[in-house]
């Protein structure tokens, strides 16, 4: 392998403790978990639209701040002003990273080239990734090549930009689904837990299942797995 590709939402950021802790500060009165699971309850389906051609291509940021919309009348904040819903939709790009990902990305920076190959869009990443300190080599986006995972197009799209064969390729990932469609575009893969992206309330099952090649507790464990 010469190329680990990661994906960011929930594998190298905390997405719901961050949202969390942001809607306590700002919006005290409002149920934070609940928001934040509304917020990303929304992702896939938009994102799907987009795929399906229902809706033109638009950027996570403005697909972020779309779902933001529809959310803000059921939890009381429909009074927000242009200039808070702005802010509040951007908290993306504020998000922190898992305890472990600036020391494990660093690790594997040692041996490997490291990249984004995310949902987000450019400047999302490259806000997030100046924020929370993580050292990337390449910010590659579904933006770069004009599809959301997991579209073929993107996984394919990585090799092309390495000019590597598949093979030498790995996404890194804490969702199945995201690493079989990049197995089946001859990616190998390797499995981050991640029980609590969903928070406490909804502890995820991270139990090894076939197909990955690794399968790592964080990603210091990966670091270590791959002797960095």
């Amino acid at each position: 392998m010469q190329v680990l590709a990661f994906d960011v939402f929930g594998t190298v950021v905390d997405w719901h403790g961050s949202i969390v802790r942001e809607m306590q500060a700002l919006y005290p009165a409002v149920d934070a978990n609940a928001f934040a699971l509304a917020w990303r309850a929304r992702y896939q389906p938009a994102l799907a639209r987009v795929r399906a051609g229902a809706q033109g291509w638009a950027v996570l940021d403005e697909l972020h701040r779309a779902m933001l919309e529809e959310i803000l009348p059921r939890f009381g904040l429909a009074h927000l002003s242009e200039a808070e819903r702005r802010q509040l939709s951007r908290v993306w790009q504020r998000l922190d990273a898992w305890p472990d990902s600036v020391a494990g990305l660093a690790r594997l920076k040692t041996r490997f080239i490291i990249t984004t190959l995310s949902n987000g869009n450019i400047a999302l990443l490259t806000r997030m990734a100046k924020r929370a300190g993580l050292p990337w080599d390449c910010v590659l986006s579904a933006e770069s090549f004009q599809a959301y995972k997991p579209s073929p197009a993107v996984y394919r799209g990585l090799a092309r930009v390495f000019d590597l064969p598949a093979q030498q390729l790995a996404l890194v990932a804490a969702h199945h689904e995201d690493l079989a469609a990049a197995r089946d575009c001859g990616l190998r893969t390797a499995y981050v837990e991640r029980p609590l992206e969903f928070g406490a309330s909804q502890v995820k099952d991270v139990a090894p299942q076939p197909g990955n090649g690794l399968h790592a507790s964080c990603l210091l464990d990966l670091a270590r797995q791959l002797g960095c």
